[in-house]
C-alpha cells in the first residue's frame, strides 16, 4: 500500500515537472512568471517563422489562459510577451525594422513617435543568438523592456501596449501561426 502511494507520489511529481516548463524550438519556457508581484502563466508559444527561416520563439504570458486576442491586448492588467532569438539573422536593425511595420499595421492602441523612439532605444546594443527580450506590461506603470534580464527601461499608457502586442496578436499579426500559437489555438 505504501509502495503504491509513493509510486503514485513520483509519477505526480514528474508530471508537474514537465508542466512547470515547455520547450519550443529548444529554448525552455517557464509555465509561471511573476510580474511586478502578479503570477502569470503560460498561455501559449512557438516559433517566428519568415522566409522559411525559424526566428525567435514567441511566448504569450497572462493571468488566466484565455484564446480572445481583443481580450488580452484591450486588457489593463500584468501581461508578458518573451522572445528568445534562435537565429543569427535577427539582428538589432531588423528587429527593429519588424517592430516599425508592426506599428504600422497595429490594429489596437496607438503609438506615438516618442513611444516607439523610447522602445528602440532600448536596443542600442546589437542583437546575438540567445538573446532574450521580455516586454512586460504592468497596469498603472506601462511597458518594462528587459534584454537577457537587464532592465532597460518603461514605456507608459496602455494605448502603447495595446499597439505592441497587436504586432503579434492583432488582426494584421507579424505571423499568424505565431499568433495562434501564443493564444493556446495550435
Amino acid at each position: 500500500m505504501m509502495r503504491s502511494f509513493f509510486t503514485a507520489l513520483f509519477f505526480l511529481s514528474s508530471i508537474n515537472n514537465i508542466i512547470a516548463q515547455q520547450t519550443i524550438g529548444g529554448v525552455s519556457l517557464p509555465s509561471k512568471i511573476s510580474v511586478d508581484g502578479t503570477n502569470l502563466v503560460f498561455n501559449g508559444g512557438g516559433i517566428r517563422v519568415k522566409y522559411t527561416f525559424n526566428l525567435y520563439v514567441g511566448a504569450l504570458y497572462i493571468k488566466r489562459p484565455s484564446m480572445d486576442a481583443n481580450k488580452i491586448i484591450n486588457d489593463d492588467v500584468s501581461m508578458a510577451i518573451h522572445l528568445n532569438i534562435i537565429s543569427d539573422k535577427v539582428t538589432r536593425e531588423k528587429f527593429i525594422e519588424t517592430v516599425n511595420e508592426g506599428f504600422k499595421t497595429a490594429s489596437h492602441g496607438k503609438a506615438t513617435e516618442a513611444q516607439k523612439n523610447s522602445l528602440k532605444g532600448f536596443f542600442s546594443d546589437p542583437f546575438k543568438k540567445g538573446d532574450k527580450i521580455r516586454l512586460e506590461y504592468v497596469s498603472g506603470k506601462g511597458l518594462k523592456v528587459y534584454k537577457n534580464n537587464i532592465y532597460k527601461g518603461v514605456v507608459p499608457g496602455l494605448e502603447f501596449k495595446k499597439a505592441l502586442f497587436s504586432i503579434w496578436l492583432g488582426t494584421k499579426p507579424a505571423d499568424a501561426v505565431l499568433k495562434n500559437k501564443m493564444l493556446g489555438k495550435a
